[in-house]
C-alpha cells in the first residue's frame, strides 16, 4: 500500500491510497464499458485507512440503470474479488446512475457480501467532495456540488435523526460490539462536526469518545486491529446513552445561517 497526499480546494487534503485490490477493481469496472467514473471516499480518502479494519468506500458512476443483467455481472465481479485479491478488505461500492445524482435516490450498493439499495449519505458526499479522489474518470469535485460547513452539519443531523434515532429505539442491537464501537466513534465525530463544520476521521474520533479511559484504550486497540474485548453490557449501555445525549444535543442546537 502506498500513500500520496495532494492539495484540494478549500484547504482539504486528499490522501491517495494505492491498493492493488482497488486498482484491479477499477480496471475491471472500466472494461465493462458503462462505468464512467470511480471515486474513493471514507477512510481511504481521509488518510485514516487501516487494512482489514476499515471499510473501502467507493462510488462508481454508471450510464443508465443497473438492470438485472448488470446486477448479475457486478455480483459475480465482487464475489470473485472478495474471494481473491480483496479478501478481508471490506470493499464496498455504490453504483450511481449519472442521471440520478440527487441525494435522496437509492442506488445498488455492494456491501458485506451482497447488493442492496442505499442512498449515498450526506456525510459520504461530504467526504467525497472534501477528500475524495478518482481511481479513473473525473474528480468527485467536478461531479458533486460543493458543501459548506452548514451543509455538512445538516448531513450529520440527518444521520443522527435518521439511522441513529432508529438504532436508539432498538437497544438490543447495541450488544453487538461493532454497533457499540461505531456508535461511540460516530457520536464523537458528530459532535465535532456540529461544533466546527469539519469532518473528523475515526482514529482521531476515538480520542474524543465520551467514555471511560479503559474503554477508550480498548477502542484504540481495536482501531489498530487488535482483538481487545470490552464488557458487553457495560459497553452497550455507555454507547446507547452517549447516542441519546448527542441526538438530544443536535435537536436543541440552532441552525447557523450560511454566509
Amino acid at each position: 500500500m502506498s500513500v500520496r497526499v495532494e492539495d484540494a480546494p478549500s484547504q482539504n487534503a486528499v490522501v491517495t491510497v494505492s491498493l492493488p485490490a482497488v486498482e484491479e477493481f477499477g480496471s475491471r469496472l472500466q472494461a465493462l464499458g458503462w462505468v464512467t467514473d470511480l471515486f474513493v471516499g471514507g477512510s481511504a480518502a481521509t488518510g485514516d485507512y487501516r487494512p482489514h479494519v476499515s471499510d473501502l468506500d467507493l462510488v462508481a458512476l454508471v450510464t443508465g440503470p443497473v438492470d438485472l443483467e448488470r446486477t448479475k455481472l457486478l455480483t459475480a465481479l465482487h464475489r470473485d474479488l472478495d474471494a481473491g485479491i480483496a479478501a478481508g478488505l471490506k470493499l464496498g461500492c455504490a453504483y450511481v446512475d449519472r442521471a440520478r445524482l440527487d441525494a435522496c435516490a437509492r442506488h445498488p450498493t455492494w456491501t458485506h457480501g451482497s447488493l442492496v439499495q442505499r442512498i449515498v449519505s450526506g456525510v459520504a458526499r461530504a467526504e467525497l467532495v472534501r477528500h475524495g479522489y478518482a481511481v479513473f474518470g473525473r474528480s468527485p469535485r467536478a461531479v458533486l456540488p460543493a458543501m459548506s460547513d452548514e451543509d455538512v452539519r445538516s448531513a450529520v443531523r440527518a444521520e443522527l435523526t435518521g439511522y441513529w434515532t432508529w438504532a436508539l429505539h432498538r437497544p438490543w442491537i447495541w450488544l453487538d460490539r461493532d454497533i457499540a464501537d461505531l456508535g461511540l466513534t460516530s457520536m464523537a465525530r458528530a459532535r465535532h462536526t456540529l461544533a466546527t463544520g469539519e469532518l473528523l476521521n475515526k482514529t482521531r474520533a476515538v480520542e474524543q469518545v465520551a467514555a471511560p479511559a479503559w474503554l477508550i484504550e480498548q477502542l484504540r486497540a481495536r482501531r489498530e486491529g487488535k482483538d481487545d474485548v470490552s464488557p458487553r453490557w457495560r459497553t452497550a449501555l455507555i454507547a446507547w446513552r452517549d447516542t441519546r445525549r448527542t441526538i438530544a444535543h443536535a435537536r436543541r442546537q440552532p441552525r447557523r445561517s450560511t454566509p
